[in-house]
């Protein structure tokens, strides 16, 4: 395998790692919007902002994976699809969560309710996160995968 083929190769772990530190730098930032309380329309405008480059990136994200990523690793590695079904579970979950997050925001829900529902999303994120990157981060390092990245691990 030449230096180039292992760049390759492993560039996905490390793909899949820089993705999840932008996501959790996105809800974070929502976050710190919600909590700087600036009262009226350009608050809500703001947070609509922020909600939607987090939920549009967290969504396109998990749909990468579902598409493309978690089959191909499913092909090469049997074994892991009672992970990858989990995984795709608490996709749908986070997307249940998310389409909450949005009914919320758009109803301009009182700053509470906004910070309950990332305070849902920002723990079932970050769990499902660790729990990903230590059952995949190994097999992304010799996954054979000739895909884009922002194709497979969404726009962010």
């Amino acid at each position: 395998m030449t230096e180039r083929e292992t760049t390759r190769l492993v560039a996905w772990s490390q793909e899949l790692r820089q993705v999840h530190h932008r996501l959790r730098e996105a809800l974070s930032v929502t976050r710190a919007s919600l909590a700087e309380g600036t009262p009226g329309e350009a608050a809500t405008r703001e947070l609509l902002l922020y909600c939607h480059g987090f939920c549009t990136a967290l969504d396109g994200h998990h749909q990468g994976e579902d598409r493309t990523l978690f089959p191909a690793i499913a092909a090469a590695h049997p074994e892991l699809r009672p992970v990858l079904r989990a995984l795709e579970q608490d996709h749908s979950m986070i997307a249940h969560l998310l389409g909450g997050l949005r009914a919320a925001v758009e109803r301009a829900a009182p700053p509470e309710e906004l910070d309950q529902h990332l305070e849902g999303i920002a723990a079932i994120m970050e769990n499902h996160f660790r729990y990903e990157e230590r059952q995949l981060l190994t097999v992304l390092e010799t996954l054979e995968l000739a895909a884009v990245p922002g194709e497979v691990l969404g726009p962010i």
